[in-house]
């Protein structure tokens, strides 16, 4: 695919970058020469690749009533169980 001077306006406003043009026309026609060889590959008999488990702890819900308060005392304004904010909307 051909990068053309329309697109890489229209690019270059979409991602309100300021890059030398010819600079940026070169890199794009390089990633999509990338990607068309890559679209060439037959993976066909390739399997997927497997996630490794994650080393987290599990996702469990667990009730502790000292955490609202322990977040709470953290934040300069509160009121009722709640953090105080400056109104911002009308």
């Amino acid at each position: 695919m051909r990068i053309d001077q329309p697109l890489l306006h229209k690019l270059a406003q979409l991602s309100m970058l300021e890059v030398d043009e010819p600079q940026l026309q070169e890199h794009l026609e390089e990633i999509l020469a990338f990607m068309e060889t890559l679209d060439t590959l037959d993976l066909e008999n390739t399997p997927p690749l497997q996630q490794p488990p994650t080393p987290l702890r599990p996702d469990a819900p667990t009730h502790n009533s000292s955490i609202p308060s322990d977040i709470l005392s953290h934040a300069p304004q509160t009121q009722g169980g709640y953090f105080l904010v400056p109104k911002i909307l009308g």
